[in-house]
């Protein structure tokens, strides 16, 4: 799954792709390098960030969606009528960091054959990394996101189009993060698709001390250990390089 930020204060690249020829050149580009799914934000999620206005996430996406109407593109966007108009111009996914928690959500979903990312994340984007804490960080998320595997099932949502995201930096500590990675089997075990996004992530900046324009190696360390416990999705920007991760894993477990 390639990055496409289309936002001026994304922690990585914000400000890059906000142009729409540049966004689309780029998707292009990830998928030439072997991008699966491309996935679109409008609204930045990072820590500290601010929310913006519906029509200012629709006017960002939507130009790009139609744009690549012929590839598989995730939305990731927490707003039931953002997520709306979305499928109706085309998206396969639906990439939530709410799970699909927000009234209306699994309506706008479940009348479609979009599949959908459900992400746990603990507090919002504007002060979740303040001081986040858990009892067991393992059983809170997967009890989390087992529960919203169920009511996405009693919405009507098929399990096979369900993938689920424990939400790496999403209101947890370094040590939370380390902990969910080396646990993931466990919520591999859910039974539906686990995605990862460690991509140039604040908690390789902790670990290794670089910025975040010198954070592939460590980034590339994080999607082995992910593929490693399970995940099927990697969320990532740099396509390319982790692309070749992973025909090596393929080739070292064949």
């Amino acid at each position: 799954m390639g990055v496409l930020n289309v936002t001026p204060d994304s922690f990585s690249d914000g400000g890059r792709f906000l142009d729409r020829n540049a966004a689309i050149a780029h998707a292009r580009r990830m998928l030439d390098e072997g991008a699966d799914i491309i996935d679109i934000g409008g609204e930045s999620s990072r820590p500290g960030a601010d929310p913006v206005p519906e029509n200012i996430e629709l006017e960002r996406i939507l130009p790009v969606l139609k744009k690549l109407a012929d590839v598989p593109v995730s939305i990731d966007t927490r707003r039931p009528s953002v997520m709306r108009e979305a499928i109706a111009a085309g998206a396969s996914m639906i990439n939530d960091i709410e799970a699909l928690a927000a009234p209306g959500a699994l309506e706008a979903v479940a009348g479609s054959d979009c599949a959908v990312c459900l992400m746990h994340k603990k507090g919002d984007p504007a002060t979740m990394q303040q001081d986040p804490r858990y009892g067991e960080v393992v059983a809170e998320v997967r009890g989390f996101l087992s529960s919203r595997i169920a009511a996405c099932e009693k919405a009507g949502i098929q399990r096979d189009r369900i993938a689920i995201d424990p939400g790496f930096g999403f209101g947890k500590t370094v040590e939370h993060n380390l902990t969910l990675l080396k646990r993931l089997p466990e919520l591999a075990a859910l039974g539906v698709p686990v995605a990862a996004g460690w991509s140039r992530k604040s908690s390789l900046g902790s670990i290794t001390g670089r910025p975040v324009a010198e954070r592939l190696a460590g980034s590339l360390a994080a999607a082995l250990l992910a593929l490693q416990g399970g995940a099927t999705i990697l969320r990532v920007h740099d396509v390319k390089e982790t692309r070749d991760v992973v025909a090596v894993w393929q080739a070292w477990r064949r």
